[in-house]
């Protein structure tokens, strides 16, 4: 579901799309590419404290390695998302 983003990667170095934020799912997983091109992924999280945005970010750092930050909607469920390949991309996607 992400190829087209991780072929963007891989050439511009990074990338951004729109993350539509579904939180209290059982298990973090991409649902669906909406529409308005927003990806909508569920997490397994509630939406307190920043826990539903670190599980985010967790899950898209393993499917991308690099660099994973919420540019804005910290607080919304539709959040930016940048991307920037890192010397080692994936080496760390665990971290």
């Amino acid at each position: 579901m992400f190829d087209n983003l991780k072929s963007q990667l891989k050439d511009k170095g990074s990338v951004q799309f729109y993350v539509r934020a579904v939180p209290n799912a059982p298990q973090t997983k991409v649902l669906e590419v909406m529409a308005d091109e927003s990806v909508k992924i569920a997490v397994a999280a509630q939406p307190e404290k920043g826990k539903a945005n670190v599980e985010l970010l967790k899950f898209l750092k393993k499917e991308f390695g690099g660099n994973v930050e919420i540019v804005s909607g910290k607080v919304a469920r539709m959040k930016l998302i940048r991307i920037r390949a890192g010397a080692r991309d994936g080496a760390r996607a665990g971290n």
